[in-house]
C-alpha cells in the first residue's frame, strides 16, 4: 500500500494543517464508517477522512466519529466548525469537494500505469468490470469502486490506485451538462471506451444529441496517441468517430469491424478479427446482444494488448455481474433476475431483449418500476416502454409505483395479452407475484435504483 505525503496533500489542495501533521496518510475516504484503524503502535499512518457536504448530510458532523474510529486526520472546510481534540490533525481547505478533485489530480501525476476511461448511458459498470478482469491477466489493475463515477466517486477510485499498478479502468459518469470535461481532465486517460448512449438524465439535457456531445468529452480528452474503442452499431458512431483524435478500434455485431461478434447458440458468441475467416468461441454469463456487445469491447482491449483468445474466453466465462445487475437467484423453483440497480429507456429495452432470449422451463413474468431523471420525457417514455412489451413472450406484468402505472397503461393501450397488475408498493408487488408465479417460471425485475425493487425479492418469501 502506498502512502500520501501530508505536505503534498496540503500543496495539492492549497490547504493548511492545523493541530499538527500526521506522519503519513495510507487511504483517503469520505465515509466515516469505512475507516480502517491501523493496529501498529505508535500509529504511523492511517486514513484521511474527507468531510463533504451533501444534500442530506454534512460530513463535518462526522469528523469526531472518524477520529473515534481511528482516522489519523480529516480534511475540512475552513469555515466549518468541528468538535474534535486539538491534537487531531485537520487539513483545512476552502471547498472540500473541489479539494477531493485536487487530491486526485495530484495523485494522477504519481501513476505510471495505463488509464482507461469508460462512459456511456448503459453498460459502463459491466464493461469496466470485464475490461479490468481481462487486464488483470497482464498486471495489477485498479478499477472504479462499484459504479463510483462522478466528482466524488471517480477521484476516490483514482486515489485507491497504486503508483506501480499496470492499469487503471475507471467509469466516468454525469447527469448535468459540463460535468464530463473536469472528470476527464483529472483522469487523463490514454484509452477511451464508449458504451451505448440514449435518453438518460434527459431531465437536465435538451436532447439526446446534447447527451452525446457531453459523453464525447471523453474522446476529446485523448491525445493523438490515445485509443478509442467504438461500436459501429451505435447510432452515434459517426459523431464519436469524428471526435477521436488518435487510433480507433471498432467492434460490431452487424458489420465488418476490427472485432465482430456473431451469436452461436444460447450464451455463446463467435468473435472474428478483421481479415480472419475462423472465429473464436466465447461463452457468456448473461444472455443477449447487450452482453455480447459489452464483452466485445473488453475482448478488443485484451487483444490489442496481446492477450490470446483462449485466455480472454476463460476470463469472460468467469465474469459475474455486480449485485442487482442481472443477479440470478432461485426461490421455490422460480428464477428471479434482479436487474434493478438502474434503469432508463435504453437499458430497459436491452434487459427485456436479454430476458426474452433467456431459456426458461415455464412462463416469463415482468416486475417493472419507474425510470428516473427523464424530465419532460417521463410520461411518454414510460408509456412507450409499456407499448413495446407486446413484442415479448410475457405471461404477465406487475408494475410498482406511480411511474410504473404508466408502463401498465402503455401495455394495456397496445393490447398486452397477459394480466396486468398495478401495485402501489413493493409489499403489494411481492404478494401479487407470489400468487401469480409458479415453479419453473422466470421473473425479471427492472427499475431505477430509487424504486427499491429489491424489496420485492426480500418480501416474496413472506407470501410463499
Amino acid at each position: 500500500m502506498s502512502e500520501f505525503n501530508p505536505a503534498e496533500l496540503a500543496q495539492w489542495t492549497n490547504g493548511e494543517w492545523l493541530n499538527g501533521v500526521p506522519l503519513a496518510i495510507s487511504r483517503i475516504v469520505h465515509d466515516s464508517r469505512s475507516i480502517q484503524p491501523r493496529t501498529d503502535q505508535p500509529v504511523r499512518s492511517g486514513d484521511l477522512y474527507v468531510a463533504l457536504r451533501g444534500d442530506r448530510h454534512d460530513g463535518h458532523a462526522f469528523v469526531q466519529e472518524a477520529m473515534r474510529r481511528g482516522a489519523v486526520a480529516a480534511l475540512v472546510e475552513r469555515m466549518s466548525p468541528v468538535d474534535v481534540s486539538d491534537e487531531f490533525p485537520l487539513l483545512c481547505v476552502d471547498h472540500a469537494r473541489r479539494a477531493l478533485m485536487d487530491l486526485a489530480r495530484g495523485h494522477r501525476k504519481r501513476l505510471r500505469g495505463k488509464l482507461i476511461g469508460i462512459t456511456g448511458s448503459v453498460g459502463k459498470t459491466s464493461v469496466k468490470e470485464m475490461t479490468a478482469d481481462v487486464l488483470t491477466r497482464l498486471g495489477r489493475t485498479a478499477r472504479s469502486l462499484g459504479n463510483w463515477n462522478n466528482d466524488i466517486g471517480l477521484p476516490l477510485s483514482l486515489l485507491s490506485m497504486e503508483p506501480h499498478d499496470a492499469f487503471g479502468v475507471f467509469e466516468i459518469g454525469m447527469n448535468h451538462p459540463g460535468e464530463m470535461a473536469p472528470l476527464c481532465d483529472v483522469l487523463k486517460p490514454s484509452w477511451g471506451i464508449m458504451t451505448p448512449v440514449g435518453s438518460v438524465h434527459a431531465e437536465f439535457f435538451p436532447s439526446v444529441q446534447a447527451i452525446v456531445r457531453e459523453k464525447a468529452e471523453l474522446l476529446k480528452s485523448l491525445n493523438e496517441h490515445g485509443v478509442a474503442v467504438l461500436c459501429k452499431d451505435d447510432p452515434w458512431y459517426d459523431d464519436f468517430r469524428n471526435e477521436a483524435h488518435g487510433r480507433v478500434v471498432t467492434v460490431s455485431l452487424r458489420s465488418e469491424a476490427d472485432y465482430r461478434g456473431e451469436p452461436d447458440g444460447p450464451g455463446r458468441m463467435q468473435v472474428y478479427e478483421r481479415g480472419e475467416r475462423d472465429g473464436h468461441v466465447y461463452h457468456l454469463p448473461v444472455p443477449g446482444e447487450y452482453t455480447m456487445s459489452n464483452a466485445l469491447r473488453a475482448i478488443a482491449v485484451g487483444r490489442e494488448h496481446g492477450l490470446a483468445h483462449g485466455d480472454l474466453a476463460e476470463t469472460i466465462r468467469q465474469y459475474r455481474p455486480l449485485p442487482m445487475r442481472w443477479t440470478r437467484m432461485e426461490t421455490d423453483g422460480r428464477i428471479l433476475i434482479n436487474d434493478a440497480y438502474n434503469s432508463n429507456p435504453l437499458s430497459m429495452r436491452v434487459a427485456l431483449d436479454a430476458f426474452a432470449e433467456m431459456p426458461a422451463e415455464g412462463r416469463k413474468w415482468l416486475v417493472l418500476g419507474g425510470m428516473l431523471e427523464l424530465g419532460d420525457l417521463e410520461e411518454p417514455a414510460h408509456l412507450e416502454a409499456g407499448r413495446e412489451l407486446v413484442r415479448g413472450p410475457w405471461a404477465g406484468l406487475i408494475t410498482v409505483g406511480a411511474l410504473g402505472k404508466w408502463i401498465a397503461d402503455g401495455a394495456e393501450q397496445e393490447g398486452f395479452a397477459g394480466p396486468i397488475h398495478r401495485c402501489e408498493h413493493a409489499d403489494e408487488a411481492a404478494r401479487t407475484l407470489a400468487e401469480c408465479v409458479r415453479a419453473g417460471d422466470a421473473v425479471l425485475l427492472k427499475a431505477s435504483r430509487a424504486e427499491r425493487l429489491e424489496e420485492v425479492v426480500e418480501r416474496l418469501p413472506e407470501y410463499t
